[in-house]
C-alpha cells in the first residue's frame, strides 16, 4: 500500500500548500485529489514534486507492506 503521509509533513516543513502546488507550480488539481485519496501518481509527478519541494522520493511517498 502507498502512503503520502510524508508528503503532507514535507509540505508543511517547506511552507507549501495544495493551493501553491496548483496555482504557483502548475500541479493539476486532479493530481492533488489523487494524493489526498491515496491513489497512484506518475513518476513524472513524483519527480516534479521532489523538484518543487527540494526533497527525495521518500519525503513524499512511503510503501507500507500489507499484512
Amino acid at each position: 500500500m502507498i502512503s503520502y503521509d510524508p508528503l503532507w509533513k514535507t509540505m508543511e516543513r517547506k511552507g507549501e500548500t495544495t493551493y501553491t502546488l496548483i496555482n504557483k507550480h502548475g500541479i493539476n488539481p486532479r493530481t492533488i485529489n489523487n494524493l489526498k485519496h491515496g491513489k497512484s501518481i506518475t513518476l513524472y509527478t513524483l519527480e516534479r514534486l521532489c523538484t518543487i519541494l527540494d526533497c527525495q522520493a521518500e519525503d513524499i511517498v512511503l510503501f507500507v507492506p500489507e499484512a
